[in-house]
């Protein structure tokens, strides 16, 4: 009896052993043949394979040198290029290409958190951005949304939120995502409610409209809790002004018709660049849609692009599509045609001067949508500007997990870091394009795409 109690027991810590293997070897993939740049800006690594355990990366190699585990899933990459997943440092989850914010905001700003996010965020996931920074949308919805994305529950990258703006003065009905300050004890306020809230960044906008005093105490009071602190740049003045108070990141290039930016304000920048103690100074330049407007207008086929309506309903799709049916008609873009050639002399501007640039893309804008604007935005760069692919890959993968300080965790394809990894067929250093149809979409561990 006692014989037949031992074997019973034996088999059955055998047969959970090896249940328990087959779970381990499930949650751990090879992606195996494939050209792999790593996000550091080095060459690529030809062959290569690259071992997930979990949803995280546990070892890089190659074919022939580094060996498969057993039990491993393995998914060939073989003619494809492998990068770590594509971030965007300016998205507006709650807007989706419609020409009339006035009639967005007041038609949809119930459903923003149920339907609008949720389907923006999924459409950028399957668009390669497996990060994003979300630049101004009401509060609650923009925690509950970064919150359900991080539990798993909806679709949709990484996101960092800033919940509403902060300005002087709030635009009329918008103030459920504009904040207006009066006095610096309201500016540390406003700020410390939305730290107290969870917000991953402080965004300031029209700074040069605030005194002195309010614009420093917003940007203070983010400092104090380490929050970094973003910051409109379209006008000289909140340049200047953003400079004095120490904003961490400044947003945008195109709005001012200025043909460079004024001499003052390069001297300013490249003396906050080379104090090396402050770290990088960041700038978001958002090129793409502006550069791209007039093109779009004139070949209006891809607003017929069936990928951003992925989980929208019928009757937005229509609503948006009817907003777009006369695009040479926007008022918000009838200045583009002047602001257009300033872009490419301003972005070399900042290079040149020190600052470290980053893509973002104002997604979510008139004609603009989450499935296509950051693929488009590293085609300007590249294709239009003359930027170097491997820096342009950094400055959309590297540098934005720094300026959010979770490169620890994010931001390339290193040991010990989240397996977030894209992959598109053929050589993306070659050809950029290759980003608006990416293959494959690996997010913490998970294929998803």
């Amino acid at each position: 009896m006692k014989t037949k109690i031992l074997k019973k027991a034996f088999w059955a810590v055998t047969l959970l052993f090896f249940i328990s293997s087959g779970v381990q070897s499930q949650n751990i993939k090879a992606l195996v043949g494939g050209t792999m740049i790593d996000g550091f800006g080095g060459p690529p690594l030809r062959n290569s394979v690259i071992i997930i355990e979990n949803d995280r990366i546990k070892e890089i190699g190659q074919v022939g040198t580094l060996a498969i585990p057993s039990g491993a899933e393995v998914i060939s990459t073989e003619g494809m290029s492998v990068l770590p997943g594509l971030w965007d440092m300016h998205v507006h989850l709650m807007l989706n290409g419609h020409s009339n914010y006035t009639h967005w905001d007041s038609t949809y700003i119930d459903i923003f958190e149920s339907v609008i996010m949720p389907s923006s965020a999924h459409q950028l996931l399957m668009a390669g951005v497996t990060s994003a920074r979300e630049l101004g949308a009401p509060l609650e919805a923009s925690i509950n949304v970064r919150d359900r994305i991080n539990k798993g529950e909806i679709p949709g990258p990484t996101v960092y939120v800033s919940g509403p703006f902060i300005q002087k003065k709030p635009y009329p009905r918008t103030e459920e995502f504009r904040w207006g300050v009066n006095g610096v004890q309201d500016a540390r306020n406003k700020v410390k409610i939305l730290v107290d809230a969870g917000v991953d960044v402080i965004k300031l906008i029209d700074q040069d409209e605030m005194t002195f005093e309010e614009a420093k105490a917003v940007v203070d009071e983010a400092h104090k809790y380490g929050k970094p602190v973003v910051g409109h740049s379209h006008r000289p003045d909140e340049i200047r002004v953003g400079l004095k108070i120490g904003i961490d990141c400044f947003e945008h290039t195109g709005l001012s018709s200025a043909p460079e930016y004024p001499a003052d304000i390069l001297e300013m920048i490249k003396e906050r660049t080379a104090k090396m103690n402050m770290g990088p100074l960041f700038w978001t330049p958002t090129v793409e849609g502006l550069y791209n407007y007039e093109y779009m207008r004139n070949n209006p086929e891809k607003l017929d692009d069936p990928s951003w309506h992925l989980d929208l309903p019928d009757s937005i799709i229509r609503d948006i599509r009817a907003s777009l049916r006369y695009p040479g008609r926007m008022p918000y873009f009838q200045l583009t045609p002047v602001r257009k050639p300033t872009l490419e002399k301003k972005i070399n501007q900042l290079k040149d001067a020190g600052v470290v640039l980053m893509i973002g893309t104002d997604s979510g804008i008139p004609m603009k949508f989450h499935s296509q604007s950051t693929w488009n935005e590293l085609d300007v760069w590249v294709n239009e500007f003359g930027f170097d692919p491997m820096l342009t890959i950094k400055a959309a993968t590297y540098w934005p997990s720094v300026a959010m300080r979770v490169d620890q965790d994010y931001g390339t394809i290193s040991e010990g870091k989240y397996a977030d990894i894209i992959a598109v067929r053929g050589d993306v250093l070659r050809y950029i394009s290759l980003l608006q149809n990416v293959d494959m979409v690996i997010k913490h561990g998970k294929r998803v795409k």
